[in-house]
């Protein structure tokens, strides 16, 4: 056993014991979490007016957070793609990859006289009238207008940056599909519109999966507490970090763009951890209220020093996994995590500081309401008390059946294929994708996805030639001088395939070998390929940061080598199951049709390495929570028998009730809106149900029987460098 440095009497912490005659906390001798918990309870008021402050303060701007935030910044920064764009919108007139462009069709006569001319020429008013867009670029014979004359396309420059541009492409779209009449259809298109369209889409998912997880969530969260009241804690809870984070992401949008999946993301992640975290410290105050029969004061501060621990060591697990993102150099990446860690921040906070003084202040009656079978203080689970007793005599035939279920999901991963979204994850009667088919059908398949090549001036004509050579190019314009007199010209290729075809990565390749040394290829499908490139080169530095630094805070919360690496490991398990299941659905298309996506042969790009991450965080969130109290029962007893089996009957109805909400809360986001929404919902609901049930419930614990004492073992060399850190406190 380690030797407690905790368990010298403590100085009073709030002034309700004083004097040297008894110790404080009723002679409990808490640690500094348990300490923490003493203030904020002797200090209530003060702490729930700064919540309340905080709350309403950060609020009044959440309302905010959907038309502020942008869906912008998927770009690979520094890459040469993002380059052409701004060059493209500082020398050619706004003529960029964030262009809007307008598609004119008529069924009948063409789009040079009659109706057609007519919704030309509002169309084109209209984009003038917006000081967002820069030059506007009438249909062009030859170029933007069909051989039929029945298609055009109007060129609406950007004069802003990208995140603006998606919001002009919002606000712009009704007024342009409302010109739409007499024979003639006007649908806005382009990357900005994409987004516009996908952000509208992904709202109405988000609220549709909202509607369903919240009455699911609190039905299982009343199982699992027993009582309304308690159940409703782990809600109050999330519902405080969910605003408080809303609103800091709009006024750090202020200063930094961030993209709508931050909050997103966000709300998924508040809303799952935020009940792991209240289960755990609920289920553990009602025990020691009701099991041992302490004080209230006393049972906050033994449940900060236990549950309060392994929470706080939780959180920091999933902080710094999350945090390994912001080595991808891609604004939507680095927002998108920085979101999640904002949100993870507040609920952690409210967890540790609002929570114990709700528990203090409601007491006994977080227990109103209570279903008649249960017994509120229970604690030691019974159930789960006799599954660790079976799994410790049959380690081997659990531990073999899991591992084979476990290895046998993630054998397909082997064919995992990934590709940036196609056109194919937005509504068939979205304007962008209606617009996209209308520019395919009248100007070639690979005109959506048209390249630019930014050159020099006096190399302009040896690209072209080079441009003309290229079996992977259908055809190019003629090279167009910059507008302000600069040294440049801009060729626009137009490719023989779709943007998501995987040989337009070849053209692409080929084409930067080939072209002029002052010549730089950009355009929307290039800066997908330039951000996919990014994403594979960043993943296997992602993934080991993440698991190193997962293993050196298991190390440090846990003492154990041998268990934190076996912990770590294990993790990697029910991540490569999910992505396995992940392959078979979206590449394979697996049950497309049961949950209505229409399959796009791949895996979207960005998925291995920010699911990686996330479903990092969410495992080692159980793992912290099963061996916190393995260690707990370990450094009381010195038993490995007691460790185990008193971890699976403590700790595995809380993972079990958390796993079955996180799983929930996740798998609602694949009922509904576009296929990303749904990749995440399902790779992630998939890696919690593996991850709960399978590797913290059966596979771990029979890690913990097998290895036994060594499984707790610390070198001296090691003891003398790592903090002291203990679970069980007198």
């Amino acid at each position: 056993m380690i030797p407690s440095t905790t368990t010298e009497p403590s100085a009073p912490t709030g002034g309700r014991h004083t004097g040297s005659a008894r110790p404080d906390f009723d002679g409990y001798h808490p640690g500094p979490l348990g300490r923490l918990g003493g203030w904020v309870v002797d200090h209530g008021r003060l702490t729930l007016v700064v919540w309340a402050l905080l709350v309403v303060g950060l609020g009044i701007f959440a309302p905010r957070v959907e038309a502020e935030l942008s869906g912008a910044g998927w770009q690979a920064d520094g890459s040469e793609s993002v380059a052409v764009r701004e060059l493209a919108q500082e020398h050619f007139g706004g003529n960029a990859s964030s262009a809007i462009q307008v598609v004119v069709h008529t069924d009948s006569g063409t789009v040079t006289s009659g109706a057609g001319a007519a919704a030309v020429a509002r169309a084109t008013s209209l984009l003038e009238a917006d000081p967002r867009i820069a030059e506007v670029v009438a249909p062009q014979p030859g170029a933007t207008i069909s051989e039929d004359g029945r298609t055009a396309v109007v060129l609406a420059g950007s004069g802003a940056d990208t995140n603006e541009m998606v919001r002009a492409a919002d606000d712009l779209s009704g007024p342009l599909e409302a010109l739409s009449g007499d024979g003639v259809q006007v649908t806005p298109t382009g990357s900005s519109q994409l987004w516009a369209d996908f952000n509208k889409a992904n709202l109405d998912a988000m609220l549709t999966s909202e509607m369903y997880s919240w009455p699911v969530t609190l039905a299982i969260l009343v199982v699992a507490f027993g009582a309304l009241v308690a159940a409703g804690l782990p809600l109050v809870l999330t519902l405080a970090g969910l605003v408080a984070s809303a609103g800091s992401l709009v006024l750090i949008n202020q200063l930094v763009p961030v993209s709508i999946w931050a909050m997103n993301f966000a709300m998924m992640f508040a809303l799952a951890l935020g009940i792991d975290y209240a289960l755990f410290l609920v289920v553990r105050y009602r025990a020691a209220r009701l099991g041992s029969h302490e004080s209230p004061r006393r049972a906050v501060a033994e449940t900060m020093d236990t549950a309060g621990k392994a929470v706080l060591l939780s959180g920091a697990t999933v902080l710094v996994s999350l945090s390994a993102v912001m080595l991808v150099p891609s604004p939507s990446f680095r927002s998108m995590a920085g979101g999640i860690m904002l949100a993870v921040a507040f609920v952690l906070a409210a967890t540790l500081t609002l929570l114990p003084v709700v528990l203090a202040k409601l007491d006994l009656r977080i227990n109103k309401l209570a279903l008649p079978w249960v017994h509120v203080g229970e604690h030691r689970s019974a159930r789960f008390a006799a599954w660790g007793e079976r799994l410790w005599r049959r380690p081997v035939a659990f531990g073999l059946a899991s591992l084979l279920a476990l290895l046998v999901l993630a054998l397909p991963i082997a064919g995992l294929s990934t590709a940036m979204p196609s056109i194919k994850v937005l509504p068939e009667d979205s304007a962008a994708r209606v617009g996209y088919d209308r520019v395919q059908e009248a100007f070639g398949e690979g005109a959506p996805g048209t390249l630019q090549v930014v050159v020099a001036a006096a190399d302009a004509d040896a690209a072209a030639a080079v441009l003309a050579d290229d079996p992977g190019i259908a055809g190019a314009m003629p090279a167009q001088p910059a507008a302000d007199g600069s040294d440049l010209a801009l060729i626009s290729a137009v490719p023989t395939v779709d943007p998501s075809d995987p040989a337009l990565a070849d053209t692409v390749d080929r084409l930067r070998d080939d072209l002029p040394d002052s010549a730089q290829v950009g355009g929307a499908a290039v800066e997908n390929l330039d951000l996919k490139t990014q994403l594979d080169e960043s993943t296997p530095l992602v993934v080991g940061v993440v698991l190193a630094l997962g293993f050196l805070l298991l190390l440090v919360a846990l003492r154990a080598p041998l268990i934190a690496l076996l912990g770590t490991l294990a993790s990697l398990l029910s991540t490569a199951a999910a992505f396995g299941v992940a392959r078979l659905v979206f590449q394979d298309g697996w049950g497309d049709s049961l949950l209505g996506f229409e399959s796009q042969g791949f895996l979207d790009a960005w998925a291995p390495v920010f699911f990686f991450a996330m479903i990092f965080a969410i495992a080692m969130d159980y793992t912290v929570f099963l061996l916190a109290s393995a260690k707990e029962h370990y450094e009381r007893s010195g038993d490995p028998h007691e460790a185990m089996v008193g971890a699976v009957a403590h700790s595995g109805r809380v993972i079990f009730a958390a796993g079955a909400v996180m799983v929930a809360v996740f798998f609602t986001f694949a009922l509904s809106g576009p296929l990303p929404p749904k990749e995440m919902g399902i790779v992630l609901g998939l890696a919690v149900l593996l991850d709960a049930f399978l590797v913290r419930l059966v596979l771990l614990p029979v890690l913990l029987r097998l290895t036994g004492h060594a499984a707790w073992w610390l070198p001296r060399w090691l003891d003398r460098a790592l903090p002291e850190v203990r679970f069980a406190h007198d």
